[in-house]
């Protein structure tokens, strides 16, 4: 495509708009560090929610580590687990901040992954772990950990602007760097490492 420009007595300049080069790739994630995932429960977003229009606190429940590490699981419709394709993406993305020349603007704009969540291949475990909330005081957090996982999705990427290579290497940077979920390289943590298959 072709668009022209030009102001009041000045030449006219053509700018060259190359059309979209869309490719699809598929893509494979193995995980060299355990992943922990931690998704918002009905219960988190509803405090949340109650707190902000000024509603009555109610009474502390008793802590059910059960129940909070089923909640931290994103179960899927066909029962078996996911990850947000959105997180999977921003892992991506943020790698460009380790790479000469790449910016995230770029990088935000030239991939796509398919779908709301990633199926994550590999089964949860409950784990406990001592935390420190807002105020300083510990608390036990009870999450689901998979030990040894993979994830399998699809990526749409714009060939014009980064190759399937590039792509991969991309998520390559990410996995050793960034990492997926919980206590990961990015907030100094080691889990949720991985490579491409």
């Amino acid at each position: 495509m072709a668009v022209k420009t030009a102001k009041a007595n000045e030449q006219v300049e053509t700018i060259e708009i190359p059309a979209l080069h869309i490719k699809e790739v598929e893509v494979t994630l193995v995980g060299d560090s355990p992943l922990i995932v931690h998704r918002w429960s009905d219960k988190a977003k509803r405090q949340i929610l109650d707190k902000q229009m000024k509603r009555a606190k109610q009474g502390k429940a008793a802590k059910d580590p059960e129940q909070e590490y089923k909640d931290s699981l994103y179960t899927l419709p066909d029962g078996s687990y996911g990850f947000p394709a959105v997180g999977v993406k921003a892992a991506a993305v943020s790698a460009c901040a380790q790479i000469d020349g790449v910016f995230k603007t770029q990088a935000r704009a030239a991939f796509h992954i398919n779908g709301e969540f990633v199926k994550i291949d590999g089964t949860p475990e409950m784990r406990e772990d001592m935390v420190r909330i807002s105020i300083g005081v510990a608390d036990i957090r009870c999450r689901a950990e998979f030990k040894q996982w993979r994830m399998t999705f699809k990526v749409r990427f714009n060939a014009n602007v980064i190759s399937a290579e590039q792509l991969l290497n991309l998520f390559n940077t990410a996995g050793f760097g960034v990492g997926l979920g919980e206590w990961r390289p990015e907030k100094d943590g080691a889990f949720g490492l991985f490579h491409v298959e």
